[in-house]
């Protein structure tokens, strides 16, 4: 019979066992295969598992918020991945960008607003929201979630990176806007569903701290 425990998150990554890592596939992005196993909740172990891991490398999601006017910057770009899902494979999300070589989070939210969207920011402009695993079943990335105090006057036009094949058109927005755009499923990015929903529960802080 199950015992009940209630402690919460009690297992640490020494009580998983990996055998065997191996790299299946090597491109822009990796598939590494584990043999592991791991601790059980009623005691014991589990038996050996395979799992392929799909190592894209972690990201950094900005917010760009105009405090003064509450407005948000949206790009849209086309996402190959959305092709045979939805109504469009062009998708309205916040700014993103990968890491570079050595880069902390506050370095790739700072080159990627300026890349995407041609928004200049420093990190006094930044404050931290959360992590997360994206979809920790089977991919390692974890995102990093920021807001941005920027000004949205003169944003607007198409921007990207020529040697990204980057084609990405601004939408500055009432917020209002935004969260109707979110409630009737105009916007399937989960970056950008978890970022306006923050933003939601966070606006009337953010328009305090950045009006003093």
């Amino acid at each position: 019979m199950y015992k009940k425990n209630t402690q919460l998150l009690r297992f640490l990554p020494e009580d998983v066992t990996i055998y065997q890592q191996k790299t299946c596939y090597k491109g822009f992005f990796k598939i590494d295969e584990y043999q592991l196993s791991h601790r059980l909740f009623d005691g014991g172990e589990s038996k050996v598992l395979t799992r392929e891991v799909f190592e894209r490398g972690n990201a950094v999601v900005v917010i760009p918020y105009d405090a003064a006017n509450d407005r948000i910057v949206l790009i849209e770009q086309f996402r190959v991945g959305a092709i045979d899902q939805g109504e469009t494979p062009w998708l309205l999300e916040f700014v993103a960008g990968m890491f570079g070589q050595d880069e902390s989070p506050i370095d790739v939210a700072i080159r990627e607003a300026k890349e995407e969207a041609d928004l200049t920011l420093n990190k006094n402009q930044l404050d931290k929201v959360l992590e997360y695993f994206s979809s920790p079943g089977g991919m390692s990335e974890v995102i990093h979630l920021y807001v941005a105090n920027v000004d949205s006057e003169n944003v607007y036009g198409v921007h990207g990176l020529e040697t990204e094949n980057e084609d990405i058109l601004l939408h500055v927005m009432p917020r209002g806007q935004a969260m109707s755009l979110l409630e009737n499923g105009k916007i399937t990015n989960a970056a950008t569903i978890i970022g306006l929903q923050w933003l939601q529960n966070n606006f009337h802080h953010l328009q305090q701290k950045w009006s003093s």
